[in-house]
């Protein structure tokens, strides 16, 4: 297996939400032991103009994190109850980001971050790092799309742009 490097990230985030689908998500934990999980989902939020991007009102606090450069991660709790794993593309200073909303043995963003384990300590830390990263088997697979989900409060436009991927 190959580990995706900065060029892979370093892509509009509609190109890499779509060629995520299919990789490994790696999670090596404090004991040593590895678990691999297929990406089957994942949903492009696509900078300030986004009405669904958290970056759509510029940046905060919490959106200073999708500021940074490729591949840094952007993992914020949801509702007080589920972390979500996101990871940044593009150039800095131009806020995107892909969510990893599921994965094979892990239906739901919420799930695959409790069987990974992955909390907010790993907020801005890099998706090239040994504690998270992201393999290539060479497999294919066929990519579908779809409205993205849970986004309500976004203009109708936005919430009708087919920027979930999901694995077919």
């Amino acid at each position: 297996m190959n580990r995706l490097k900065y060029e892979f990230f370093h892509r509009p985030c509609l190109t890499v939400a779509e060629n995520l689908v299919g990789k490994y998500l790696v999670r090596r934990f404090p004991d040593g032991k590895i678990m691999r999980l297929r990406i089957s989902e994942t949903e492009a939020y696509c900078g300030e103009a986004d009405t669904a991007c958290h970056a759509h009102k510029g940046r905060t606090k919490r959106t200073e994190v999708m500021y940074a450069d490729a591949g840094t991660l952007y993992i914020y709790l949801c509702y007080g109850i589920h972390w979500l794993l996101n990871i940044v593309t593009g150039n800095p200073e131009e806020p995107e980001a892909v969510l990893i909303r599921a994965c094979v043995e892990a239906p739901g963003p919420g799930r695959l971050t409790k069987a990974l384990s992955i909390t907010g300590d790993l907020n801005r830390k890099s998706i090239f790092g040994d504690e998270l990263w992201i393999e290539d088997d060479g497999t294919p697979c066929e990519v579908v799309t779809d409205k993205r989900v849970g986004i309500g409060y976004a203009s109708p436009e936005d919430q009708i742009r087919p920027w979930r991927f999901i694995l077919r």
